[in-house]
């Protein structure tokens, strides 16, 4: 994703750092025979890092073929899932087609399912029955949401990774709503408008931070009395974000859940042991107990995609090793990155920020390869986070030295994230349609009214925001020498020249 990232994490700078010991990169790289030299480079994922993969390769003008290869037919935009759910922002902003994020491009997408990759052989298998042979193979599979064998999980809970879950999750709970508006049992009613999240990490802390405003204000406007609805945050400890990068955030993240327009409820040291249609059961304090709820959504963890499971190479925990190059260990002609990869000596979190960084590094060290040179290593380094902590509101950390909350976090998060879409003709269409809806209110499926924030208040907040963002950029182009030497400790002027490059 582009440089700002999370789950909630931003603001990067990749640098790819050349190792000059020819000796220990010759017994790493292996260059393609010329017999192969007119197979394609196949990608397998469309997630961050196989999607940035392939559209770095097409600016590079790479002379292989390049094949994307992936079953779903949109990309999903996930630190923006929130917005997608609540209608802050719109399925075509960050739910988009891959045919229209490819467009332009000599990428060519190939909707299906990878059902055997062969790796002596270089063939990868869909499954239509398909046969791909490569020259070189990207494995950027991504992750899958596990229930760690929970009873009733798979069947019961919700689980939200993709645009797909987003949508069919606003329509179970709009359904809720609904059922709840013309229930007269009090009991049935409760348990109709309670919302379990399973999960305190930053998907669940987000997740319960939106829902504790929007639902609220959902019901209000059925006629219902918004007293009623309830959002519980499940957690197996007594900390959330626990061994979170965004676990300094934890004081924030804890105040906005019980500033919502409803509270947030805490059920914590609460081991999950089974999910119900209408419920959780959970051990607490060695005592057997149920929260009846009419919806449970997990987001207590994902694991990496089974099939990597079947190749026979070196792995940690279903994370293919992989070398600094992003190299499997005995197959130099096949890239790993993402949630399916890691380097045991240089572990990265399978964040959307490190797979964006891993799917530029890729692309440049399979330019190299062609041209005849060594892949190098890749360096990565993440400066902040960002995190949503309810409609309207949000935290910039801004290279873990400045914290900007409420409506100016809210507007740095959602500027940054739209800066960062694949495809700069798609993200300039989106980013200029979300800062018209934000400077004049339109297309909001929630007004600042129902937050309990005044226009007046929500438009200097975001004027604020917008000064804070543009100042560095009219300094940088006043004094660009004064402004380097001042700031250049920060790493913001290395931001502004990659987001902004200044004219010539």
């Amino acid at each position: 994703m582009k440089e700002f990232l999370s789950e909630g994490l931003f603001f990067h700078h990749l640098r790819v750092t050349e190792r000059r010991d020819t000796k220990s990169s010759s017994l790493k790289q292996l260059l393609i025979p010329m017999q192969q030299a007119s197979h394609p480079t196949v990608i397998l994922g469309g997630g961050f890092a196989g999607l940035f993969t392939a559209l770095h390769l097409s600016q590079q003008n790479y002379s292989h073929p390049i094949i994307l290869i992936e079953q779903r037919d949109r990309f999903s935009f996930k630190p923006l899932l929130y917005e997608l759910l609540s209608g802050e922002l719109h399925s075509k902003q960050v739910y988009p087609r891959y045919k229209e994020l490819l467009t332009g491009s000599n990428v060519t997408f190939v909707q299906n399912a990878v059902k055997s990759i062969h790796l002596n052989q270089r063939r990868v298998i869909v499954a239509s029955g398909k046969v791909f042979n490569y020259a070189y193979l990207v494995l950027t599979l991504g992750s899958e949401t596990t229930y760690f064998d929970t009873p009733g999980a798979a069947e019961c809970a919700m689980p939200f990774t993709s645009g797909e879950e987003a949508i069919a999750l606003r329509k179970h709970l709009r359904r809720k709503l609904h059922q709840a508006i013309q229930t007269q049992d009090s009991q049935h009613r409760r348990l109709l408008l309670t919302t379990a999240i399973i999960g305190a990490g930053p998907a669940g802390i987000e997740l319960a931070c939106t829902l504790a405003d929007l639902l609220p204000i959902w019901y209000d406007e059925l006629g219902g009395d918004a007293s009623e609805v309830r959002v519980v945050l499940v957690n197996r400890s007594q900390e959330i974000l626990k061994g979170d990068v965004n676990s300094h955030l934890r004081y924030i993240a804890q105040r906005a859940l019980k500033r919502r327009v409803i509270p947030v409820d805490f059920l914590f040291n609460a081991a999950v042991t089974r999910i119900q249609p209408q419920g959780v059961e959970y051990q607490q304090h060695n005592q057997t107990q149920i929260l009846q709820a009419g919806t449970v959504v997990w987001t207590a963890g994902t694991a990496p995609n089974p099939l990597l499971m079947e190749l026979t190479v070196p792995s940690n925990r279903g994370r293919l090793l992989v070398t600094s190059t992003l190299q499997l260990l005995n197959f130099p002609e096949v890239f790993a990155a993402g949630d399916c990869a890691t380097n045991s000596s240089n572990p990265q979190p399978p964040t959307a920020q490190v797979a964006y960084q891993q799917g530029k590094a890729i692309a440049q060290n399979l330019q190299r390869l062609e041209e005849g040179k060594p892949a190098i290593p890749i360096e990565i380094q993440m400066r902040g986070t960002l995190m949503k902590l309810g409609l309207n509101e949000g935290v910039a950390n801004l290279f873990n030295k400045v914290q900007i909350k409420g409506q100016p976090g809210h507007f740095i998060r959602e500027a940054t994230y739209l800066q960062l879409l694949p495809n700069s003709a798609h993200n300039r269409k989106v980013t200029t349609e979300w800062l018209t809806d934000e400077l004049f209110q339109r297309d909001r499926s929630i007004t600042y009214m129902q937050l309990g924030q005044t226009p007046l208040l929500s438009g200097i907040a975001t004027i604020a925001a917008a000064i804070i963002l543009t100042t560095p950029l009219v300094w940088r182009a006043a004094q660009p020498m004064q402004f380097q030497q001042n700031l250049g400790w920060t790493g913001i002027p290395t931001l502004l020249d990659w987001l902004v490059p200044p004219s010539r």
